[in-house]
């Protein structure tokens, strides 16, 4: 697509590029406050990275579907990680059992990495891995195999999500109590700012808490003060919020009320721009809320699973026609089983329709104008900015969710969802109205428990073959690191790079970190 180029519509109207004179509040894209959208022309120049959330089983079946979506047309890989490996425990772990390679990839080693990405040159393609508590393990396999293929390091892309103060408040994949975790993330911000700058160090999730049951103005509250957190722990250390801040990006939900989507990720970008501003930010591009967004997992229905598809693609739209940067549909069948390849071709296609079909990419800031889309978004910023003050008082982020505040306020609103619900002021589309008898759905897909016994297998090739000296020197670095408060980075890539585990990197950080129990 080319920003010069004259676009017309099929009725042969000539579309410009920005309607501005309408928008009562003179704001322009790629211009502070950024509301309409961080880059002037937005899709007219480039389409949204179009990404689809895999990972399952071993690392060569997850292989084999990155390998068929990139034939497919995705322009970024997007990893998910099973549970062990999120919470740091190797495959053979007696915790594992029963979740190896069921709710994303299992990886063990560099070795797991290799076979991950196989074929796949690491410099050519971004790749968004959604992963916390052990993000500094997982990053440092990908720089160690980017390195191995001679990968520019200073030219390759991705995100980690890295974003552990919603696990405390929403989701629950934390090893180390907040303290230590935080510190584990400002050392990433560091180093990456320094050997992979053009690396998104984190994904500021509201995401996670939207499925945990927060509405559009909880999510973006919240989402915006765990933001706020990072950048103020980031300055405390001493960080140039300008050195550091360009790399932070946000991940969002996208559910089916159109209109107050959009408006939620238009407030999120002025709001942002202002908290990065009045923090010090002085770089454009600090104060530049980029981000990602997904559709609603918790929206899809088990019941007429391919209903999904329409909800899809309106949420898809919101995402849209609120200016992400990149985005992750989600396959029709998701309420029944990971998706089928057909559900992830499916899902694929209606960004592809959007994007090339739709129109709605031929103009910045679509809705901009709006007297109900502008009024939206102003009242989305006032209700975001009353928690965020609230957080403020409570003394931030961490204190809130140490307080049980924030979580307690996400269970009080599923409450009330699933209340409404029940009661039926709020219609599901056959759940709980328009229901008709159906069979079963055929056909899913599904990852065997001998997946765990592969691993397992793996795993003792790889330390029967490695120098053990070595990898027990590296992981003592790593301890001594951890205890005297010096960046971990070096040592967890030292360590990596010599077939040190996840679970054995994760264990000395346990020793010396302790565990969080929650409140």
């Amino acid at each position: 697509m080319s920003t010069d180029k004259e676009i017309k519509t099929d009725s042969d109207i000539v579309v410009e590029k920005l309607y501005q004179t309408l928008i009562a509040l003179n704001e322009t894209p790629g211009q502070f406050p950024y509301t309409r959208g961080v880059q002037t022309d937005m899709y007219r120049g480039k389409l949204w990275t179009m990404r689809q959330y895999a990972g399952f089983s071993t690392a060569e079946e997850s292989n084999k579907r990155y390998k068929y979506l990139l034939q497919q047309g995705t322009t970024g890989l997007s990893v998910a990680f099973d549970l062990p490996t999120q919470i740091g425990y190797d495959s053979s772990h007696a915790l594992a059992d029963g979740e190896v390679g069921k709710a994303g990839v299992a990886i063990d080693s560099l070795g797991d990495m290799e076979i991950l990405f196989d074929g796949i040159a690491l410099q050519n393609v971004t790749t968004s891995m959604t992963i916390n508590a052990t993000a500094s393990t997982l990053l440092c396999m990908y720089i160690a195999l980017a390195k191995k293929q001679g990968a520019d390091l200073k030219l390759i892309s991705g995100t980690i999500q890295n974003d552990i103060l919603k696990e405390y408040a929403a989701r629950g994949t934390y090893i180390y109590p907040p303290k230590p975790s935080m510190r584990i993330i400002t050392d990433i911000f560091e180093y990456c700012s320094k050997e992979v700058p053009k690396w998104n160090t984190i994904s500021v999730s509201g995401y996670h808490i939207r499925e945990a049951g927060a509405n559009a103005v909880q999510e973006l509250a919240f989402t915006l003060a765990d933001g706020k957190a990072y950048l103020q722990a980031a300055i405390n250390k001493g960080l140039d919020i300008d050195v550091f801040a360009p790399r932070i990006s946000f991940f969002f939900n996208a559910h089916n009320n159109l209109f107050e989507e959009v408006a939620k990720f238009r407030a999120a970008r002025r709001m942002w721009a202002n908290i990065t501003k009045q923090l010090g930010a002085k770089n454009p591009k600090s104060q530049m809320l980029r981000f990602h967004t997904q559709t609603g997992g918790s929206t899809l229905t088990a019941q007429q699973p391919q209903n999904n598809i329409i909800r899809v693609t309106i949420q898809a739209l919101a995402a849209v026609m609120g200016g992400t940067q990149s985005l992750h549909t989600n396959g029709f069948d998701e309420a029944l089983s990971l998706p089928t390849e057909e559900a992830a071709r499916i899902a694929l296609r209606t960004q592809q329709i959007i994007g090339y079909e739709s129109g709605v990419t031929q103009t910045v800031d679509p809705l901009g104008g709006s007297y109900y889309v502008e009024a939206l978004t102003n009242a989305m910023e006032a209700k975001a900015y009353a928690y965020l003050q609230k957080i403020d008082e409570m003394g931030g982020a961490v204190a809130a969710i140490e307080a049980g505040y924030i979580q307690n306020e996400i269970a009080q609103s599923a409450y009330n969802y699933q209340k409404d619900i029940e009661h039926d002021t709020k219609i599901i589309v056959g759940q709980n109205k328009f229901v008709i008898n159906e069979a079963p759905t055929k056909d899913l897909f599904t990852v065997d428990d001998s997946i765990r016994q592969i691993q397992i297998e793996k795993l003792n090739a790889i330390k029967a073959k490695r120098n053990t000296l070595i990898v027990e020197a590296a992981l003592e670095k790593i301890k001594n690191a951890a205890t005297d408060g010096s960046n971990l980075m070096p040592h967890i890539l030292y360590a990596v790079e010599n077939y040190a585990t996840l679970g054995e990197i994760a264990d000395v950080m346990r020793n010396v970190f302790g565990e969080y129990q929650g409140s």
